[in-house]
């Protein structure tokens, strides 16, 4: 099978990912740029944290969005494009979900500067592994409820997804599945490195304070 399919199916996932949708929004609407408010994150958190509830809950809704086409759009590919292939649509999904996380975090268009993934990859596994998203939503809401803390209520539930989609979803994993499935967790994690050092030093942005932070 010539690669050029996994190609496309990253290339799709990608693009669909870097649409800039918090940028773009706060650009348009307010005529601003998100990037030198608060964290200067281009994701919901720094969104809503400026002051625009309405654009941070729709930055969310499309951010998200965006995680679930791209899992439907690499399936597609893969059944129009290349059927029978050794590239099933099952993993298409995952890989076009793992390279959308990457296109938000790295978007070409904003100088590969872009957000934390927290959305973009619970819109990716709401669509892969459903019931274990919304099991992470549960922790997200618990820690967030006792903590007030966005970021480690986002890496708690990052790390508790892995867990729960194995426990749930026992037989659909294959090999890139699995690396897809720690991935982007991993990255969403990683991408919250600031923030993990503000937590260890009790410096980080409690939600609803008015210390800027990042989230």
């Amino acid at each position: 099978m010539p690669p050029s399919i996994y190609l496309v199916v990253a290339l799709a996932g990608y693009l669909l990912g870097s649409i800039p949708f918090g940028y773009l929004l706060v650009r348009f609407v307010r005529k601003e740029d998100i990037r030198a408010v608060g964290s200067g994150n281009i994701g919901a958190t720094n969104v809503l944290r400026s002051g625009s509830k309405g654009l941070g809950a729709l930055t969310l809704l499309l951010d998200t969005a965006k995680g679930v086409a791209s899992v439907f759009a690499g399936a597609w590919i893969v059944n129009h494009y290349a059927p029978g292939s050794s590239l099933s649509p099952h993993d298409a999904a995952a890989l076009a979900g793992l390279f959308a996380l990457l296109g938000h975090v790295f978007p070409i268009w904003l100088g590969f500067r872009g957000g934390k993934g927290v959305a973009t990859g619970f819109g990716v596994f709401v669509a892969l592994v459903p019931w274990a998203a919304l099991l992470c939503v549960a922790v997200f809401a618990v820690v967030f409820q006792l903590s007030h803390f966005v970021s480690l209520s986002s890496i708690l539930g990052s790390i508790a997804l892995p867990i729960f989609a194995l426990w749930l979803y026992r037989s659909s994993h294959t090999p890139l599945f699995l690396a897809v499935l720690f991935l982007i967790p991993l990255i969403i994690i990683v991408k919250h490195h600031q923030n993990i050092r503000r937590l260890i030093s009790g410096t980080e942005y409690r939600f609803g304070k008015s210390k800027e932070g990042a989230a």
